[in-house]
């Protein structure tokens, strides 16, 4: 049994590789079905953020789904050259497969370290797989151990204190380009809860004049109303941006909502007005050579590296503490992988007991003792003493498999099976010569 991760995030890929990859919920489903149509043995969970793309898998050696096939079945799926992303991409397996998936959900993995978004995330891309009816036994317990392991880090430490979002982060990125945030007019594109992020933060740090704009209109109303700011429809964006000091995107969508000649026609309405751009959605929503146009200047979510490092230096000895939870968790995880690999085996070996007396039983009721009157009470003694024997066996398994790991438990079983095998295979006549 393997469990195997295979995966590009923040740290390893550009945003431009990102996005390439990145799948919405329909396409979350539609890649699980197609993958259990390919290699229907095995378990997958799919995760996609702004920040990560990853695919779990379980199973026999992972029932011919390596990660080569993954990786071109990603290949495929997007129809994006292989060679464009294999050099961003990482594998774990098993334990550091577990200890990847724990640090992730809790948000110890994240470009903002503490956000609280990860989860929830996580939750949805476990959601999505059950309903694809993708997940087992293995992913199932993993990923419910995912969702404990970020809950105990989230209530034991202070990691998700202060600012912690992507969203909190574009924002106090902007406060500090933007002289007086409070007098600027700031366009929020997007009513999704990052949207809605975007919006609490810009109130806390003293905007005051926030447009929302949404596909949704009914969306962007109930967003604003919640927050006592305005909503436009999706039409009037393009004049929302004409008047806009900042804008703030995180609308999901799969094209650029703006190329740079089409922008260049906002900017000649803008009088030659400085406008800060902030694009933190993947894919991203503004082309990137916007930011060449005059009196334009726009980042990524990629851009906001300082503000980030400066989260992260504040969080050292909470991440340290969360490390310590995640690693805990993770062995109390692999202790139960190990050990229900540890079951047909331990099957097995109650077999070759069972097998062995009942052999012994057969050589001793011959002849004159085949119609004794005691047989069924010396059967079921013998039982109960093959029984007490066992257990004395499966505590000494345990015990090895807790001080030494699965492995060596597994090992141990292994040789106990094959001498009881041989035992059980000796002719009476060969024994005969030896008694």
């Amino acid at each position: 049994m393997k469990i195997i991760v295979l995966g590009l995030n923040h740290k390893t890929a550009p945003v431009e590789i990102r996005e390439k990859l990145a799948f919405d919920a329909a396409g979350t489903s539609r890649a699980l079905s197609a993958l259990k149509a390919l290699y229907p043995n095995a378990e997958y969970v799919l995760l996609s953020t702004c920040n990560r793309v990853e695919l779990y898998c379980a199973g026999l050696h992972c029932q011919g789904a390596d990660p080569n096939r993954l990786a071109e079945f990603l290949s495929e799926f997007h129809r994006v050259e292989l060679g464009q992303f294999r050099p961003f991409l990482y594998i774990y397996e098993n334990e550091d497969a577990v200890r990847h998936l724990l640090t992730v959900a809790s948000s110890l993995d994240s470009l903002v370290v503490g956000e609280a978004e990860i989860i929830g995330q996580v939750k949805e891309s476990y959601r999505l797989a059950c309903a694809a009816k993708t997940t087992g036994k293995v992913l199932n317990r993993l990923f419910h151990c995912a969702f404990a392991t970020s809950k105990k880090v989230y209530t034991t430490t202070s990691v998700s204190s202060g600012r912690v979002s992507v969203a909190g982060v574009a924002v106090e990125l902007a406060k500090q380009l933007f002289d007086d945030i409070s007098s600027a007019k700031v366009v929020v594109i997007g009513a999704g809860e990052t949207g809605r992020l975007i919006v609490q933060h810009l109130l806390s740090v003293g905007a005051r004049d926030i447009v929302l704009v949404n596909r949704s209109f009914d969306r962007g109303v109930q967003v604003a109303e919640q927050y006592g700011i305005t909503a436009q429809k999706w039409e009037q964006l393009e004049d929302q941006l004409t008047g806009a000091h900042i804008a703030i995107a995180a609308a999901s969508v799969q094209d650029y909502l703006f190329t740079r000649d089409k922008f260049k026609e906002i900017v000649a309405r803008r009088d030659g007005r400085t406008l800060l751009i902030v694009d933190i959605a993947v894919p991203r929503n503004f082309e990137p050579t916007i930011n060449e146009l005059e009196g334009t200047y726009l980042y990524s979510i990629d851009d906001l590296t300082a503000v980030v490092e400066q989260n992260r230096r504040t969080r050292e000895r909470d991440i340290a503490r969360g490390m310590e939870i995640v690693l805990d968790n993770v062995a109390e995880f692999m202790e139960w992988f190990g050990a229900r690999d540890l079951g047909p085996l331990i099957g097995r070996m109650k077999e070759q007991f069972t097998q062995i007396s009942r052999i012994e039983m057969d050589r001793f009721f011959v002849g004159v003792r085949e119609q004794a009157c005691c047989k069924e009470v010396l059967e079921a003694m013998v039982n109960r003493v093959v029984n007490k024997l066992l257990h004395c066996v499966i505590k000494n398994v345990d015990e090895v498999a807790r001080e030494n790991g699965a492995d060596e438990a597994a090992k141990l079983v292994d040789t106990i099976v094959r001498q009881a095998e041989a035992i059980s295979a000796v002719p009476k006549e060969k024994e005969d010569t030896h008694s």
